[in-house]
């Protein structure tokens, strides 16, 4: 049986991460989330009518509601910090790629 009096140890170790990586990785993601917030806003847009008049058709109302419920979450997103030197790398390699791209959706659906 394990020794509970002494359970191991926890914590995370201390990451060594540049300052450079640090403020990369948290600008592409913080770019990432928003234009994501964009896209989902221009998206979920009544398609023929007016928000004022979206509840006239259900399915431009479930659509709206849906977009606001994921912009919502996704701007949440945005306070939450990586906690590690993982994070932060995953996030500059990943932004790297998925920043263009999501720009090139938004010119594409605008």
């Amino acid at each position: 049986m394990a020794n509970l009096e002494n359970p191991p140890e926890t914590k995370l170790r201390a990451s060594n991460i540049s300052r450079g990586m640090r403020i990369a990785g948290l600008v592409l993601r913080a770019a990432f989330i928003l234009s994501l917030v964009v896209l989902t806003f221009r998206v979920s847009m009544p398609q023929n009518e007016t928000i004022a008049t979206a509840y006239d058709t259900p399915a431009d109302l479930v659509r709206l509601i849906l977009g606001f419920v994921v912009c919502a979450w996704l701007l949440i997103q945005v306070f939450f910090v990586p906690k590690d030197a993982e994070g932060y790398r995953t996030w500059l390699y990943l932004g790297l790629v998925a920043v263009p791209f999501v720009v090139i959706c938004l010119v594409a659906v605008w």
